[in-house]
């Protein structure tokens, strides 16, 4: 506890990474070696645990500062028409069916590859291209709906019915 209060500085955080530490650590009690100490090797994971952490929270605030300035291609915005238009697409990945959601977050948001994206989720490769494909497809069709909208365009599409 000593030591994630140290890594996070917040007491609260503390307690989550010591709980996310003990859960890895069962999950991955069959990598234990029985003659080697238990709590370097806690600590190791602690410390993993952390890192990763870090790392997803910087990786994610990159993603939402680069989604700021981002405006349908050809369009300027202004801020509050920004954030309407970054809310729209919230609300419609939002509303993609979970399969397709996580495929799509993974690819799109965290740059995994198709290959990694297969691995995590157990999926065979194709499975994973298609359903990214009709998660595309959908949030194309949802932006139809605003097809009057000249600020709009669609990629990857046309805007032709």
């Amino acid at each position: 506890m000593r030591y994630a209060r140290s890594l996070t500085r917040d007491d609260a955080a503390a307690e989550d990474l010591v709980q996310q530490t003990l859960v890895r650590a069962i999950e991955r009690s069959d990598s234990f070696r029985r003659d080697a100490a238990l709590e370097p090797w806690l600590m190791a994971l602690l410390h993993n645990l952390f890192v990763d952490g870090t790392r997803r929270v910087a990786r994610e605030r990159r993603a939402m500062d680069g989604l700021e300035g981002a405006t349908p291609a050809g369009a300027s915005l202004l801020p509050q028409e920004q954030q309407l238009y970054l809310d729209q697409i919230a609300s419609r990945f939002d509303a993609l069916p979970e399969e397709q959601r996580a495929v799509l977050h993974l690819v799109a948001i965290e740059g995994r590859t198709y290959a990694e994206v297969a691995g995590t989720l157990n999926l065979p490769i194709g499975t994973v291209m298609s359903r990214l494909s009709r998660a595309r497809a959908a949030l194309r069709d949802a932006a139809l709906d605003r097809a009057a909208d000249p600020k709009l365009r669609i990629i990857g599409g046309t805007d032709a019915g």
